[in-house]
């Protein structure tokens, strides 16, 4: 059957590669050389690494191969330190904003699959207003916009609704379908700083396999979303692979190359990563690949090493236990309270199917309490756009 399924994928109309985007490099380069180029790593290659001040993908191959692993606590020791210099002593909070679970893609991990019968819900404008009463009450100034990917949730409800939601919030963000150059910079001028496009894999065959039907089955067009996010001069570009659906370790490595190749292309940019694993969800997959929580702790920690001014996000999906201790390793920002439905937080819309389960369900309270136990200091404000350079 997902053999059919992939037939039928390559018989889509596929972007081809832009000569200067990322899409130009993946097209040339061996997935089997990626992985290679971390399964041969030593212990030599990782106390190289470990020793540098400023590292190439090739010491960060290095630090999540399995030769770094008897060097976890050496790892994490450093990332921590790293943040402290670069970020102090915080963390940032924010919460997802769903404004819509309609989906026009088939997506084998994704409760917003178009195929699952479910309740769909978009958010009106009564509805929006209540969504963000309910998360201002709580305290947060920095919101992230999700929605599925569908013509009828696109340019001209984001027109409408970035204007209602803005004036509320210091930062806003959004994960949405990729849009081109003109839609990001329109976004820019009504209140959008920062947009958030997971590639979910890098690996093409395996990013047919699971993306179906619908728009994102267009391997090319979403790679090269970042760039055009970047050439629209948006203030932060984020990035993330779905831990699970691919070797992690290789994922991980191709995306450390495309966080190299935007920051030396947009180089007025902010840059984040997140580290999503597979959820449980309605129609949902069993991993490919799992990555445990210790190996997930070393990829953290190498992200923090190769790049000391990288944003970094951990999201509910984790568990209450694992964001405790992830709280000093790293990360910059962290969800809290997260609902992941339309109409969450105002309890409208109990019926709407949420994308995935979240696991650290905890208020708004416990995770500052949580952080500050930590030596943290909570922070709800870390940008104006009166410092932004446009």
């Amino acid at each position: 059957m997902m053999e059919e399924a992939s037939q039928k994928i390559r018989m889509l109309e596929q972007s081809p590669a832009v000569k200067g985007q990322f899409s130009h490099f993946v097209e040339s380069t061996d997935w089997q050389a990626v992985t290679q180029s971390h399964q041969e790593k030593t212990e030599q290659d990782v106390l190289r690494a470990l020793s540098k001040s400023k590292l190439d993908v090739a010491d960060f191959a290095a630090l999540i191969s399995p030769a770094a692993e008897p060097y976890l606590l050496e790892m994490v020791a450093k990332s921590e330190r790293l943040t402290l210099q670069r970020f102090g002593n915080t963390v940032s909070l924010f919460a997802p904003l769903y404004l819509s679970n309609t989906c026009a893609n088939e997506c084998t991990y994704c409760g917003f699959s178009m195929s699952n019968a479910i309740k769909r819900l978009t958010l009106n404008e009564s509805q929006i207003e209540k969504e963000v009463l309910a998360i201002k009450s709580k305290g947060f100034d920095h919101i992230l916009l999700v929605t599925g990917e569908t013509n009828k949730v696109s340019m001209p409800y984001f027109e409408r609704m970035i204007p209602l939601i803005k004036p509320h919030f210091s930062q806003l963000s959004m994960e949405v379908q990729p849009l081109e150059v003109r839609d990001y910079k329109q976004l820019q001028n009504i209140g959008l700083d920062g947009v958030l496009v997971y590639q979910e894999t890098y690996r093409r065959t395996t990013y047919l396999e699971h993306h179906l039907r619908g728009n994102k089955s267009n391997f090319n067009y979403r790679l090269d979303a970042p760039d055009r996010i970047g050439q629209a001069g948006i203030h932060k570009i984020g990035l993330g692979v779905l831990l699970g659906l691919e070797d992690w370790r290789t994922d991980s490595v191709m995306m450390a190359h495309h966080l190299r190749h935007l920051q030396k292309c947009y180089w007025r940019s902010r840059f984040s990563v997140a580290f999503p694993r597979i959820r449980p969800c309605e129609g949902g997959i069993v991993p490919k690949s799992v990555i445990s929580d210790r190996q997930l702790v070393q990829l953290i920690a190498a992200w923090r090493l190769f790049d000391r001014d990288l944003e970094m996000s951990l999201s509910t999906r984790e568990s209450p236990e694992f964001r405790h201790h992830a709280v000093r390793m790293g990360f910059t920002t962290m969800s809290a309270e997260s609902k992941t439905q339309p109409g969450g937080y105002a309890e409208d819309a109990q019926e709407a199917l949420e994308q995935f389960e979240i696991s650290d369900e905890r208020p708004v309270a416990d995770i500052m309490a949580m952080i500050r136990k930590q030596g943290r200091d909570v922070v709800w404000k870390d940008w104006d756009p009166a410092l932004s350079h446009r």
